[in-house]
This record gives structure tokens, sequence and C-alpha cells, in this order.
């Protein structure tokens, strides 16, 4: 798989958690634990989240969010 795969691959499992855990919106962002994301998903959580056209966002409390 090339990088991009991976990439892309690690995003959808992290976005599909987010929407499993109801993270919606700033107000209903969750944790890390509460998205049960696993060690590989939270390694790229800070390379998938924030970015100006990413789809994950991050509070300033450390919760995430779509």
């Amino acid at each position: 798989m090339t990088l991009s795969g991976i990439q892309f691959k690690m995003r959808q499992r992290i976005v599909s958690k987010l929407q499993k855990a109801g993270a919606t919106s700033e107000r209903s962002a969750v944790t890390i634990e509460k998205a049960k994301l696993d060690f590989q998903e939270q390694q790229w959580l800070s390379y998938v989240a924030g970015g100006f056209m990413s789809k994950v966002k991050k509070t300033k409390d450390k919760r995430y969010y779509l």
C-alpha cells in the first residue's frame, strides 16, 4: 500500500470512529478514549486533524470532532 493509501485508510478509520461516537460538532467533540481510537490511530491523529482543509478538527482541550 502506498503512503497516500495508508493516509486515506487511517483518515477513514478515524472519521468513522468519530462519527460512531457522535462527534459531529465542536459542542459534541470527544476525547480519543471516548472515540475508542487505537494506538496507531492516535499516532495519525495529529497528522489528520487540524489542517486547513481537514475534516477532523481539534478543540483547545484536546477533543476531536468532524
